[in-house]
């Protein structure tokens, strides 16, 4: 009833189709409902997602409402996000409607921040395993909110590290050690969201096919023009405004500290916070 029978489509993806609902109180929703109900890895994602989220409260975090699980239907009711995703605010936007620079700061601060609660402030330490700009939603005054929870993985704080399944996240997004037989740790977040940091600042994907050999690999040029003292060249061609050259500049040696290869050398979510907000020097360590 409150979708309208499933009538008004919001987006799909490899978890679920999500469609708009009204419920009688007159709060609008996002229905999830999940893709092949019947399966059992559909269902081991659904299940992380609930057990993910009924232990989570913060702001920079979809609240979720209630789910549904029948062996005919699975769907999970949430919040609803009336700015979508960051995706398509970074690489579909229209030139008259592209989000300003220092919005796109403060919604990396918020998505840093719900990282950080997940993983440093519930009382079983939570990994994510696919921060991507499609997994951050936008509200009504676009405050980031870190959604779909379908690979979090739950574990007590006394372990190093984690075992689980190779190859799981996002090609471009996904730490080295989810596709290399090394240890698994929440630092696999650090470096998802480093890479999140190189789209918001040249609001393009980080491998771009279509452009020149130099320019491909983002993160690559972006540390080459760091290396020749030449920020400012990438600061230009990435449109970035003089007023906003600082931030801008911050934010990306911030992405750097996070895609270090070895994940003891990426910094804990709590400190890239406040090296986003210019409380801490995020270049006084050592390459």
């Amino acid at each position: 009833i409150a979708t309208d029978n499933f009538s008004i489509l919001l987006g799909s993806g490899g978890f679920g189709t999500v469609y708009k609902g009204i419920i009688s109180n007159g709060t609008t929703l996002a229905v999830k409902v999940l893709n092949g109900s019947s399966d059992k890895t559909i269902e081991k994602q659904f299940m992380a997602e609930v057990s993910t989220m009924v232990r989570t409260h913060h702001f920079n975090l979809v609240r979720l409402y209630g789910f549904c699980f029948e062996s005919s239907l699975k769907a999970l009711v949430y919040e609803f996000m009336i700015n979508g995703s960051l995706d398509n605010h970074l690489f579909k936007a229209n030139e008259g409607a592209m989000i300003g620079f220092q919005k796109l700061h403060e919604i990396a601060v918020g998505t840093a921040r719900g990282i950080s609660y997940l993983h440093e402030e519930c009382a079983q330490r939570i990994v994510h395993y696919d921060i991507k700009p499609e997994n951050i939603l936008l509200d009504s005054n676009f405050c980031a909110k870190v959604a779909d929870f379908g690979l979090a993985k739950l574990w007590s704080r006394d372990k190093t590290h984690i075992t689980m399944t190779r190859g799981q996240g996002t090609p471009g997004y996904a730490a080295p050690e989810l596709w290399q037989p090394f240890p698994v740790t929440h630092k696999c977040d650090v470096y998802s969201f480093g890479m999140l940091l190189f789209d918001v600042i040249g609001r393009r994907r980080n491998k771009e096919v279509k452009l020149d050999d130099t320019q491909q690999w983002f993160p690559l040029w972006a540390w080459n023009k760091y290396e020749e003292k030449k920020l400012e060249d990438l600061i230009t061609i990435c449109e970035i405004e003089e007023k906003d050259q600082e931030a801008a500049e911050r934010m990306l040696k911030v992405a750097f500290c996070c895609v270090q290869y070895k994940p003891e050398n990426r910094q804990v979510m709590s400190i890239v916070v406040k090296m986003l907000e210019g409380e801490l020097d995020e270049m006084s360590r050592s390459y």
